[in-house]
């Protein structure tokens, strides 16, 4: 039963506890949701929830679902994502989503309780030191000793995590604090006060020069990250004109996905370690690469030393730790993707028309030879679904809903980004930097809070849905109606195919053995169940998960034993790539 809170009424300036002071600066934040779970060094600001109807309370049943809502939360609406736990075990389980939301610059605030200040240091019932603890994966953290600094906190918390490159922070407030009382100073009232500008002046002499190579290249390429998408929809604009402009063929990351359109002829698919064979060809023969909001992880590079061996690399990036952290770099361009991608398109027009375009077909020919191989190519069968098929048809049937899509991590996380065609930003979700299996339902939950009028489908392996699978719960209190497809394959994927390729098939302990009855499970929490095991019922099924109106686990059971194709083994270049007609794949 839905409760009657009240409606608290705080104004600027006045004397409150810091429970009150914590709700009232997320309102000013413009905060409508947060994600949690109660605890007794918390008791003081759920209390305080509790008589407030403006900002939003969301149930978990576990914190690292707590932050990976929060996560895909932030993904989805561009605003900064808020999660609330307790002290000690809830701050401990709270490390996951928040190194992984560092990794793949996630803006989220972390709210800690924590014992009383007489009490820190005296290992204390639920006593943990979060502070040291999360110091690594956090841009930064506070620990509040003093009630009447707590506004100022709590404001440049936010400020944090959602400028530069983004990320996550975490404020620990002891319970003693919480009952405290303050003067409490609006985030009006403190727009004065300066928290260090991070605005970047744009070196346009490196932004000249970076386009004198784009329009001397014979082959060019850009390499779009995250770092796009986390830059606005102008960034996103922006860079579809630079590519219409320059006919430049293009690749993205894992996390850059969306922010160019899968559909678009300049579109080389998604590049690295499962990318395609034209992207990571292109990219190691490249004359000039464009890096735009990336980060040049071991998984795009592949081998270092082999790395666009011929190519000057061009880096445009909002952080300076990101300049040949990895790969060294002709031109780095630091500032906001967005204000340099602009700057770019101005002079790469002026350029235009003052010079001789240079000739790409030669270089679209060779491209096109790569594209013939058609690496995403497997063996349909008419008995069986194959992963592939099912991701195509669930691409096929959902695509004109436009449907906000999160996976978990492993082999079906590598197949969505293959074979469903984004075309928009901030639709996909997925863990990329620190691969964290468990990630995918909550983020969806997160997704489907933020747009509850939208379709949200979580695509997930029967393995990695068991990491939050009590999340159920949460979904059905709050009316969540995520979509859950699941690719059943009664493996561990992604650790097989290594087992397999590289460990000599000593398939150690990636079989799982005892899979619950999905369809039960469902309908055990009050959700709806759907079980497919032929490729005929595949498209119905998937109509009848779309139509359902409530939450849905469709139980899709797909072929064991095959391996997520074409694949960079570990340690080799671009050009050696693993290719479906060059290896024989077992069958299950």
């Amino acid at each position: 039963m839905k409760e009657n809170h009240k409606t608290a009424e705080i104004a600027d300036s006045c004397e409150l506890s810091g429970a009150k002071i914590v709700i009232q600066a997320l309102l000013d934040q413009g905060v409508e949701h947060v994600f949690g779970y109660p605890g007794g060094s918390v008791l003081p600001i759920f209390d305080e929830i509790y008589q407030q109807n403006k900002v939003r309370h969301i149930l978990v049943r576990h914190e690292q679902a707590a932050g990976h809502a929060a996560e895909g939360y932030a993904r989805t609406t561009g605003k900064v994502g808020v999660f609330l736990v307790t002290s000690g075990p809830g701050a401990t389980n709270a490390v996951t989503p928040l190194q992984d939301a560092l990794m793949d610059s996630i803006p989220v605030v972390c709210i800690a309780g924590q014992v009383s200040t007489a009490l820190i240091g005296s290992d204390a019932f639920q006593e943990a030191d979060t502070i040291s603890i999360t110091r690594s994966c956090t841009k930064h953290n506070w620990l509040v000793r003093n009630v009447n600094d707590l506004s100022d906190v709590i404001h440049k918390a936010f400020f944090v995590a959602s400028s530069g490159r983004p990320g996550p922070v975490l404020i620990d407030i002891p319970k003693d604090i919480q009952l405290s009382t303050a003067i409490y100073l609006s985030k009006k009232s403190m727009d004065s006060m300066s928290y260090g500008s991070l605005v970047q002046n744009v070196n346009l002499h490196a932004v000249n020069q970076a386009v004198d190579l784009l329009v001397q290249a014979h082959k060019p390429i850009i390499y779009s990250g995250g770092g796009v998408i986390t830059s606005g929809l102008k960034a996103v604009r922006f860079l579809r004109e630079l590519v219409k402009i320059g006919n430049f063929p293009i690749t993205s990351t894992l996390m850059g996905l969306g922010a160019y359109p899968a559909n678009s002829a300049n579109w080389l698919g998604m590049l690295g370690m499962h990318g395609t064979y034209e992207a990571n060809m292109a990219m190691h023969d490249c004359d000039v690469m464009l890096a735009v909001g990336a980060r040049f992880d071991d998984r795009i590079t592949g081998r270092l030393d082999a790395f666009a061996p011929d190519a000057k690399i061009i880096h445009i990036d909002i952080d300076p730790l990101s300049f040949n952290k990895n790969v060294r770099v002709d031109i780095p361009i630091l500032g906001d993707v967005a204000d340099i991608l602009d700057k770019m398109v101005s002079q790469l027009l002026l350029l235009y028309s003052r010079v001789e375009k240079v000739d790409l077909n030669l270089w679209w020919k060779e491209i096109t030879r790569w594209r013939a191989r058609n690496s995403l190519a497997y063996q349909k069968k008419g008995d069986v679904i194959m992963p592939q098929y099912a991701i195509e048809r669930l691409w096929a049937l959902t695509k004109d809903y436009a449907p906000y899509l999160t996976t978990e991590v492993g082999q079906h996380q590598m197949w969505t980004a293959q074979f469903f065609g984004f075309d928009e930003p901030n639709h996909w979700m997925t863990s990329g930097g620190l691969g964290t299996m468990g990630y995918g339902f909550p983020a969806a939950i997160g997704v489907q809070i933020a747009r509850p009028n939208d379709l949200v489908i979580c695509v997930a392996g029967d393995a990695s849905i068991q990491m939050n699978i009590q999340e159920l719960s949460t979904a059905i209190q709050h009316d969540a109606r995520v979509k859950v497809f699941i690719l059943n394959n009664q493996y561990m994927g992604m650790v097989r195919q290594w087992q397999e390729l590289l460990y000599g098939n000593r398939l150690s302990h990636s079989y799982m053995e005892a899979i619950p009855d999905f369809v039960k499970l469902a309908e055990a929490y009050g959700a709806v169940g759907i079980q497919c095991s032929r490729p005929d019922d595949l498209d119905s099924c998937i109509c009848e998960m779309v139509a359902c109106k409530k939450p849905v686990l469709l139980d899709c059971r797909v072929v064991n034993l095959v391996n997520c194709l074409p694949m960079i083994p570990s340690g080799s270049a671009h050009n050696e790539m693993l290719l479906q007609d060059e290896i024989i794949v077992a069958d299950g």
